[in-house]
């Protein structure tokens, strides 16, 4: 039986994570978005591709949630965006109301589904949704840390003129300015990227991770990333469904793990059928475990201010 994929808001990050998902084949999508006409012509559009690309699996566009039941997975996307200058934690208080009104309205109609969170600030959001919805933490999970890895991987590759393919990198803590890329856990096909520039070159890289979301919001200057996103959370949409157990940074509910409990943070995360099937806790040096608490703070302190 064919996989049923709810994806909650219809704008760029939302269509493009559905045309991902169809591409990959990983099941029918519906499509979900409070403004008429919107999700179903998206929806209509991407039917449309459909004997372009070879993709048989359905979509339906709406704007009621009947049509979500018995989800085996729902993908929030619904939310404002970023605009130039604005900080993710400057969308707090209008995205909490959002975040808490879609899992309301759809949690209780796929209360077996596995919710991934993209909205922003996406740690906190995602934190949200858990205590929203009731369901296991395992069970709710935010999509930033593959993202954020995704673009330090991208400019390793620029930096040293090699294939994306042979990168590898992590970045963990929360999905902001205070994350944590870990270059002596990052590099080209085994080799440290330590091993392979300079320290300066390592620190801009660094930064420009951290602030990668900003610079595409700059440029934009009338809405925020979503090819990257998308892509993100196809890939977690494919490690969980597929049942495929692969190891990627994910935000999900820290019990005692890096020293942090009750709070969502980017970790290296095993991701199968059952949403989180394990936390795999690194050795931090002295240095990023101060980074991760850092990090850690800031996400507590959005946490706390959502009222849940």
């Amino acid at each position: 039986m064919r996989k049923k994929i709810t994806v909650i808001g219809a704008g760029h990050v939302g269509a493009t994570t559905a045309q991902r998902v169809l591409d990959m084949g990983l099941g029918d999508v519906v499509l979900v978005d409070v403004v008429e006409g919107v999700p179903q012509g998206k929806g209509l559009d991407l039917m449309e591709s459909a004997p372009v690309l070879g993709f048989d699996m359905g979509i339906t566009g709406t704007n009621s949630y009947d049509e979500t039941a018995g989800s085996d997975m729902i993908i929030i996307t619904a939310g404002l965006a970023r605009k130039p200058g604005m900080s993710r934690d400057d969308l707090l208080a209008a995205n909490v109301k959002i975040v808490a009104g879609v899992t309301a309205a759809s949690a209780p109609l796929s209360p077996n589904a596995v919710i991934i969170v993209v909205t922003n600030p996406m740690d906190v959001m995602a934190y949200v949704a858990w205590k929203v919805s009731g369901f296991p933490s395992g069970r709710v999970i935010g999509m930033g840390g593959v993202l954020d890895s995704a673009r330090f991987r991208a400019f390793i590759a620029l930096e040293l003129g090699v294939s994306v393919k042979s990168t590898h990198a992590f970045v963990l803590g929360g999905h902001g300015d205070a994350m944590v890329p870990l270059p002596r856990y990052s590099n080209v096909a085994g080799i440290p990227i330590t091993e392979l520039m300079t320290p300066e070159r390592v620190d801009a890289i660094v930064e420009r991770t951290r602030t990668g979301g900003a610079e595409i919001v700059g440029l934009l200057k009338t809405g925020s990333a979503y090819y990257a996103p998308a892509a993100s959370t196809a890939q977690m949409a494919d490690a969980i469904l597929n049942d495929r157990r692969v190891v990627l940074p994910c935000s999900v509910l820290l019990e005692g793990q890096y020293g942090q409990k009750g709070m969502y943070a980017g970790v290296p995360t095993v991701l199968g059928s059952n949403g989180v099937e394990m936390v795999l806790e690194i050795t931090l040096t002295p240095d990023e475990k101060a980074a991760f608490d850092k990090s850690a703070d800031a996400v507590l302190k959005g946490q706390a201010a959502t009222g849940f």
